[in-house]
């Protein structure tokens, strides 16, 4: 039996009512699992906390969630609650930096009878990988501002991108292995304009050449925004700078039918996060009608990276089971929340993924 610590955050918003179903599917599967269990730790982080204490992400939380097999996070952040300087709180992206969660994944996956506003010929089941910690958020909260202009600097590194690089290219052999993919991976750029992206990919060129087993291609990123609409069914995987897969990322939630859908993990060396790409919806917080299944997708990811660190087979195949589940509900659209076109809230639509299972 095999054993992994959680650390859990609740979030801001509408994320502890995301969180706490998603909570409890994941301790039904483990409590029926014979070769693993799942203990789950919540400490405080996010813009509630820090209106109240002055601080978004307390020492002893990053100590716990460094400390942890894995970090369960959900949506962060509130409009109204801002530093002085005018940005928003948000510890998601400064949790990234401290733990060095440099492949930000982000699946798009489509299959028949899914709600999307996409007409795709045949599923689409790709992954967008961002650069987590650089980038043009490089200077985020450290740029220069004046009365007559501001300036952000975009960096790219070496060490950073070939452990991006190495990340991708072994996303794409798994796929590749598991039927799940070609084993293409898609470097996503504007190298005809900036020398940094000129850069970045001279350096996916230096990895691709030593897996001569996939293929290796490039997109602009601008055309990548039109591919990804008219032929999304074409992609594998695709790796890119920050920005540009924060922008990309959102338009994969779309195609899948909206933010709700989308969920994500970012992942380092050593640790890994794992949290829904949407907001925290502070207009319908405590109603009772948020979509939880973005967070439920984003715990399968979960349970599919501690499977891979543990070499734990169970893990892998009841995150399988807790994805299709997800999807079998969708496929079925009795059960959807008001986002999707239903009017179920948000434990009918975990119940459902519960039947499911």
């Amino acid at each position: 039996m095999q054993s992994f610590s959680i650390t859990v955050f609740d979030g801001d918003g509408i994320g502890p009512e995301i969180m706490a179903p998603t909570l409890g599917l994941l301790r039904k599967l483990a409590g029926t699992a014979a070769t693993y269990d799942l203990n789950f730790d919540s400490h405080p982080m996010g813009a509630g906390h820090y209106a109240q204490t002055g601080q978004a992400l307390p020492r002893a939380s990053l100590d716990a969630a460094r400390a942890s097999d894995a970090i369960l996070l959900s949506a962060m952040g509130l409009p109204d609650i801002r530093y002085p300087d005018g940005t928003e709180i948000t510890p998601q992206i400064d949790i990234r930096i401290a733990l060095d969660l440099y492949a930000g994944v982000r699946p798009v996956r489509i299959v028949p009878g899914h709600p999307t506003p996409l007409h795709a010929p045949g599923p689409v089941d790709f992954v967008l990988i961002r650069e987590s910690t650089e980038g043009l958020f490089h200077t985020k909260g450290k740029g220069t501002v004046t009365k007559d202009h501001a300036t952000e600097t975009l960096q790219i590194t070496r060490d950073t991108s070939e452990k991006l690089f190495r990340f991708a290219f072994a996303l794409a052999a798994q796929r590749k292995a598991s039927g799940r993919g070609e084993g293409r991976v898609t470097c996503v750029d504007k190298a005809n304009v900036f020398r940094a992206f000129a850069f970045f990919r001279e350096i996916f060129d230096a990895e691709a050449a030593r897996h001569p087993d996939l293929i290796a291609d490039h997109a602009y990123v601008d055309a990548m925004a039109l591919w990804m609409v008219t032929r999304p069914q074409t992609f594998d995987v695709m790796v890119t700078e920050n920005m540009f897969g924060d922008i990309l990322s959102d338009l994969g939630a779309g195609l899948m039918g909206g933010l709700g859908l989308a969920p994500s993990g970012d992942i380092g060396d050593h640790n890994a996060v794992f949290q829904p790409c949407h907001g925290t919806a502070p207009d319908i917080a405590g109603r009772g009608i948020a979509n939880p299944l973005a967070m439920i997708l984003s715990a399968a990811m979960m349970l599919d990276w501690l499977a891979v660190r543990g070499n734990n087979a169970e893990l892998a195949a009841d995150g399988q089971r807790l994805r299709e589940a997800v999807e079998a509900v969708l496929t079925e659209g009795r059960v959807l929340t008001r986002d999707l076109g239903g009017n179920a809230s948000t434990e009918e639509a975990a119940a459902a993924v519960a039947a499911k299972l």
